[in-house]
């Protein structure tokens, strides 16, 4: 089965190419967007950080005056970039100012070990990297720099960035947060990257050069650095705006995403500067202050993990907290739990829409309508300008039978190029056919008459339990519903006589204890999916962004 979406004719009416699927976003570069947008909205606040305002002109000055530095390092266009950055004012002008000087960005997790960091930094072979002058971050970037061949680092004073207020705060107070920037020669202050001359234009061919090298967080094995075009990213930017019937009317959005990962990446920083809109940025995600940031800037709309939503709910402060501006929340890189779902529209009276994406596909691929008639469970539906398909999940080269869940694959022009120096985990990720290249997405889903996908489980994470198949997920959806369970994972764990059984691991919001949770939940679900236990925990393992990671539990549990 194949389907593109329905509602196109409608979200692509604003574009000039609605011609062909693959058409209505004509090739974009980054750096051409961010122009523009810096030409439209000049004075207007990009970014709101902590309080204090920085313009479209202000970002792109600097952004120029980056580029401009880099060129006079000797960097040149195909040289890779690191970012190793919170979300701070600065991850802005340094993202778009690599690529002005026409280089590949590479984003690194501020929570990455220095062997993490090494790794990544030898794989994508960056010459520099970007960083804070944060106790945290510093002295794993130092040990990185004289570890691997990166040639310099560039570090920024935080305090440099914060309203006048917290920046006295933190000179009296934060001594400990900061670490002292050293004086060496491979080591430079980010104001001094900003005194050079204008920087040398440098010609993007945006379908072509590679604007950013996402490592994939990855369920299995090394993470792999996905190429992601200029026209990758921009072009799913555009879909985002597309699909907001709101779009150009007045546009904050909560920075409470990392801007490391392509969901934020995408979602808050790229989607914002093609509407014309502003950033309430936060260096991280804390739930009281998330709180009070979206009360204080009336923020409109809130994109997050299913865990951001659920520690927001659990804070005393939701119950005092305005929500009367908030227009839409979006839930992305994991599924949305419905009785989270419900309990957060009930207390927000927002409502909360789930998407789909991947690093392969630059963010995001498809999503429930903001307004209209939204199939609570799925993933919505493609986005404008993007096809999906179900594969047979034992040959990838046929369609999967009709009404049999297959393999989810996707085309569109968000999708990737491939890994970086990967070339056959990149051939195995696209399914060469006769109608066209189409990533493989390794997640089980089935497509209504309307378009609606719904994720089954990942094709990976299938118990095998005596011959038949058990989808973790629908075991986890079944164990949600109980009222004192907050948090559930099922894996396989070995069975001497079939194979593997599930086992259920859960966090509670209330009284019950693993025997009886047990018992209730194997009263509601198949034979052949009844756990074996149910397991009681204090936290379950969460990723860089805070989803629950089945593939961490199953680390240390050594399975």
């Amino acid at each position: 089965m194949s389907v593109n979406n329905p509602a196109a004719e409608t979200w692509l009416a604003r574009y000039a190419h609605p011609c062909d699927w693959h058409l209505p976003f004509p090739p974009l570069a980054l750096t051409e967007m961010f122009a523009q947008a810096a030409v439209r909205h000049g004075p207007k606040p990009l970014v709101d950080f902590l309080g204090r305002r920085f313009s479209y002109a202000e970002l792109y000055a600097q952004s120029r005056a980056f580029a401009a530095g880099l060129q006079a390092l000797g960097l040149v266009k195909g040289d890779r970039l690191g970012l190793y950055l919170p979300n701070v004012p600065i991850y802005v002008s340094a993202y778009y100012g690599a690529m002005l000087a026409g280089l590949t960005v590479v984003n690194f997790s501020p929570l990455y070990t220095p062997e993490e960091l090494a790794a990544q930094v030898k794989d994508s072979g960056a010459r520099l990297l970007v960083t804070i002058d944060s106790a945290a971050l510093l002295p794993t970037a130092l040990k990185v720099l004289d570890a691997t061949a990166l040639e310099q680092l560039v570090v920024a004073p935080l305090g440099t960035m914060l309203p006048p207020l917290k920046r006295l705060a933190l000179a009296l107070l934060g001594r400990k947060a900061l670490t002292p920037i050293p004086l060496r020669s491979d080591v430079r202050r980010w104001e001094s990257m900003l005194g050079h001359s204008q920087p040398t234009s440098v010609p993007l061919d945006p379908e072509h050069d590679l604007a950013l090298l996402q490592y994939t967080g990855g369920t299995t094995g090394a993470p792999k650095g996905a190429m992601l075009t200029h026209q990758n990213i921009s072009a799913n930017a555009r879909q985002v705006v597309a699909i907001d019937p709101k779009a150009g009317q007045r546009d904050m959005i909560m920075g409470v995403l990392p801007l490391f990962h392509v969901f934020a990446n995408v979602c808050v920083l790229n989607r914002t500067v093609a509407g014309g809109g502003c950033i309430a940025m936060l260096p991280r995600f804390e739930a009281k202050q998330a709180l009070k940031t979206l009360q204080r800037v009336k923020a409109t709309a809130m994109p997050g993990v299913p865990t951001m939503f659920q520690a927001l709910l659990d804070h005393p402060g939701m119950a005092r907290t305005d929500f009367s501006s908030l227009r839409i929340c979006i839930s992305g890189g994991a599924p949305l739990p419905l009785p989270l779902k419900a309990k957060w529209e009930a207390q927000s009276g927002s409502r909360l829409v789930e998407g789909y994406g991947l690093t392969e596909t630059s963010g995001v691929a498809s999503t429930n309508p903001y307004e209209g008639e939204e199939r609570v469970g799925t993933i919505g539906q493609p986005l404008p300008g993007t096809r999906m398909k179900l594969l047979d999940r034992e040959d990838p080269s046929r369609d999967a039978p009709h009404g049999v869940p297959g393999e989810l694959a996707i085309q569109g022009p968000q999708v990737m190029q491939g890994y970086w120096q990967r070339p056959e985990a990149a051939a195995a990720a696209f399914a060469e056919r006769s109608d066209g290249r189409w990533l493989r997405t390794g997640d089980v889903a089935t497509i209504d008459e309307a378009g609606y996908a719904r994720i089954v489980d990942r094709i990976k994470d299938m118990i095998a339990v005596g011959g038949f198949k058990v989808f973790p997920s629908q075991v986890e959806a079944v164990l949600l519903q109980h009222p004192a369970v907050k948090e559930a994972l099922v894996i396989g764990v070995p069975d001497p006589y079939r194979g593997e059984s599930p086992r259920a691991y859960v966090t509670l919001s209330g009284e019950a204890s693993g025997a009886e949770l047990k018992d209730w939940l194997n009263a509601r679900v198949g034979k052949h999916e009844r756990v074996d236990q149910v397991v009681v925990r204090e936290a379950l393992p969460k990723t860089m962004i805070g989803k629950l990671d089945r593939k961490g539990l199953r680390e240390e549990l050594g399975l």
